[in-house]
């Protein structure tokens, strides 16, 4: 699929008669769509799901001036390949980072996103990165996983505000175990490596430069559902005031806790996470 002068690799599953397709975009900034296929399949019962990988992840085609790369690129090319698929409106869910590319881009594109889902989302600003790493060795420390908090100590994300590739792929391969509540289904999970220069770009100025999206999210006017595992190391208190920013834009907007779970609640609390994200796309218009 080519839009805005890239190459972009997408998937779709069968179209669902008389239903809104969700594209769905995941997080990691340096990872591809596998992070939430086939984790996200049983939504595909009931509408047609489209992932894609972002510009310079996966096998979607790196951007010409690399150094330039910035996530707001990343908002741009949701709204330009909804147009490219002719798909007149969708709505849109986002993990992790993916949620603040979602929430933008539904700001941005206020008549082609009928609903928002943000899964764990990042914050409105960035004032939660700083805490992150200190918060993801005291989990690892809590858990029993005495090695996996050693090594994660032994990186400085302070390094990460330079866009060094190896050095971002093995940060985010040392916090992986820190995600997960469940301190089994951290040590079984194989922490993936991701390595993508576009990615480490883009993570890299989000750590020099910081971020605050509250004007841009002026725009959103979809109704939105904030899902956030109660024990994430990404604290609920972020997606408690991305609530309470949407709540002053008069966007309708459900916060829910998904009690047990962490960053991934798609794998640890399958059944509450699945039947909220249903119930919300489905239910009438306010």
């Amino acid at each position: 699929m080519n839009a805005r002068g890239l190459s972009f690799a997408v998937w779709q599953s069968p179209v669902v008669p008389d239903t809104t397709p969700l594209l769905c975009i995941n997080g990691g900034l340096l990872f591809d769509h596998s992070l939430l296929w086939p984790a996200l399949a049983p939504l595909a019962h009931t509408r047609q799901l489209l992932l894609y990988d972002q510009r310079g992840r996966g096998e979607s085609a790196s951007p010409p001036g690399v150094a330039a790369s910035r996530i707001q690129f990343d908002i741009g090319d949701v709204v330009a390949l909804r147009e490219a698929l002719d798909v007149p409106a969708w709505d849109l869910l986002g993990h992790s980072w993916g949620g603040g590319i979602a929430m933008c881009a539904a700001a941005a594109d206020p008549t082609g996103v009928r609903r928002l889902v943000l899964v764990n989302a990042v914050g409105v600003t960035s004032a939660w990165l700083p805490l992150l790493h200190s918060a993801g060795i005291a989990r690892l420390q809590r858990t029993g996983h005495a090695d996996a908090a050693a090594r994660l100590a032994a990186l400085d994300p302070t390094a990460l505000t330079l866009p060094e590739l190896e050095r971002h792929a093995d940060y985010a391969q040392a916090f992986f175990p820190a995600w997960f509540a469940d301190p089994e289904f951290a040590t079984r999970a194989i922490p993936p490596r991701a390595r993508s220069v576009t990615g480490a770009y883009v993570a890299a100025r989000l750590r020099r430069e910081g971020y605050d999206w509250r004007e841009r999210l002026g725009a959103l006017r979809a109704p939105t559902l904030v899902l956030h595992g109660s024990d994430d190391v990404l604290p609920i208190g972020v997606a408690e005031e991305t609530a309470r920013l949407l709540s002053t834009l008069d966007v309708p907007v459900t916060l829910q806790a998904l009690a047990g779970a962490g960053h991934n609640p798609f794998w640890e609390a399958p059944d509450a996470f699945f039947t909220a994200i249903e119930t919300f796309l489905t239910a009438a218009p306010r």
